[in-house]
């Protein structure tokens, strides 16, 4: 069964805005994404995404985790990014359809923090706000069926964008999980999202949720009375629409000297100079072209031979 909610004029037009700028990203930003830039989002999203359910560690701290660096802090905290880490390094391993994938996610995410990680729960469960019960989720007895006919709905003909929050809300909504229903709702609207469009294996869009945490979790409380997913998805779809704005802001001068060397090292031919570097940079000066091959150099990235007009760079 198709999960209830209506695409009104406001999703259709967030719709609209959303592909034109996904358009934008493709042919301006998807191809200039160093390995720095890849590894300071993933770190991002890690942090956002666990932050909400109350992860202590810093952005910081997450960055030596990932750098197999010692880090002192609540064992709880550790294991959650440990754990984190090893699917978001995967996310291209992960099938959105797929049902065994999506368990295997929740496995190696809560592997260590609860002993039925990787399966449903077989107990019912409330949720509690407070000191009132927010939500009580269907039946242990229901999830499997639900959650079987939630994957069916993944393989229908409608656009991923709107599947990508159903799926988030009604996952929420059935709670199928006895722990990590919050960051596998969010995970998988990734992976969903990645499949048709690859900008957002590194757009960290948990951010913006997590600045807006309140609304986030009054909205989906507004769509459980409501019986329909509708206001999710535009809530959703503008904190898609903001995060692509905040990439496309992003321009070329913002960028630290050893990004650009890192992008351009990675796509060049061995051999080159400062006007091959510069038409790969448009928007930066002949001095910061200057500037990022010396730095190049010094790091012993490149070799410098010649002078002035005549010189050539070449990669180590």
């Amino acid at each position: 069964m198709k999960p209830p909610y209506e695409l009104n004029q406001n999703i259709l037009e967030l719709i609209t805005s959303i592909s034109e700028m996904i358009g934008e990203v493709n042919s301006n930003y998807l191809n200039k994404q160093s390995p720095t830039l890849r590894k300071q989002n993933k770190i991002k999203t890690i942090h956002s995404s666990l932050q909400i359910e109350g992860n202590t560690l810093s952005e910081q701290q997450i960055t030596a985790l990932i750098e197999n660096k010692k880090v002192i802090g609540p064992e709880k905290d550790i294991v959650e990014v440990l754990n984190a880490i090893k699917v978001y390094d995967n996310l291209e391993s992960y099938k959105s359809s797929s049902e065994k994938t999506f368990l295997k996610a929740h496995q190696v995410l809560m592997q260590g923090l609860i002993e039925s990680s990787g399966k449903y729960r077989n107990k019912n469960v409330g949720i509690v706000k407070g000191s009132q019960v927010a939500h009580v989720a269907p039946p242990s007895e229901n999830v499997r069926f639900l959650m079987k006919d939630l994957f069916e709905y993944l393989k229908s003909k409608e656009i991923h964008l709107i599947k990508s929050c159903v799926f988030h809300y009604e996952m929420e909504f059935i709670h199928p999980f006895m722990d990590g229903n919050g960051r596998m709702g969010r995970l998988w609207q990734t992976v969903i999202l990645m499949e048709k469009y690859p900008v957002f294996e590194f757009l960290p869009f948990e951010t913006l949720i997590s600045k807006s945490q309140n609304e986030y979790y009054k909205v989906l409380a507004l769509c459980d009375k409501a019986g329909n997913s509708t206001l999710f998805i535009e809530y959703m779809l503008k904190v898609i629409k903001q995060s692509l704005n905040e990439l496309l802001s992003f321009n070329n001068r913002t960028m630290k000297e050893i990004d650009r060397i890192e992008y351009f090292l990675s796509h060049t031919l061995k051999e080159f100079s400062r006007k091959d570097y510069m038409n790969v940079f448009k928007d930066i000066s002949t001095s910061t072209a200057s500037r990022d091959l010396k730095k190049a150099a010094e790091l012993n990235l490149i070799l410098k031979e010649g002078n002035d007009n005549k010189t050539i760079y070449k990669k180590v």
